[in-house]
């Protein structure tokens, strides 16, 4: 029953975390310089850095959302290993963004939409996904899908947004 109890109240924080890094993307990507994309690191149950996609605004290929948030949780916490920390993503990371996890040593990532939902909305990265399929990502890192409906409204947004940068 406490372990019931434990995994409820955990799910919860994780939706938290989630919403967090939804309403980024969605925040964010309404400058239209800004992709539709959010994340947050949490240490010890609180929100240590935010990231969002800044490709276009920075002219950085490597701005993701979530390579954004390592670099800004590396930076609070003075090291380069994110042990003991979860990434939030309003999307599953890329390749790039899941072998930075990897290296950051993260000790969870979390995602509200898939990859087939950012590729709906021109964000395909299946030539990426095709040449690392067989990577088993679950002995790299805990990796878990947590769909939110507010995650795909964003790409919706995203798309009907006239101001967008598409790249």
């Amino acid at each position: 029953m406490i372990a019931d109890e434990s995994n409820q109240l955990m799910r919860h924080k994780d939706r938290e975390f989630l919403s967090q890094a939804v309403e980024l993307a969605r925040e964010k990507s309404k400058l239209g310089n800004c992709g539709p994309f959010g994340a947050v690191i949490v240490h010890q149950g609180k929100v240590i850095a935010e990231g969002w996609n800044q490709v276009v605004l920075e002219g950085d290929p490597t701005a993701h959302a979530e390579v954004v948030a390592i670099r800004h949780a590396c930076e609070k916490l003075g090291t380069h290993i994110l042990a003991g920390c979860e990434l939030f993503s309003s999307c599953e990371p890329c390749p790039m963004c899941f072998s930075a996890a990897v290296w950051a040593r993260l000790d969870r990532v979390v995602f509200a939409e898939t990859r087939h939902g950012a590729a709906k909305a021109g964000f395909d990265d299946s030539l990426l996904y095709e040449a690392v399929k067989s990577l088993d990502t679950q002995s790299l890192i805990q990796c878990e899908h947590q769909p939110l409906a507010a995650a795909s409204e964003v790409f919706l947004e995203w798309e009907a947004n006239p101001d967008k940068k598409r790249y």
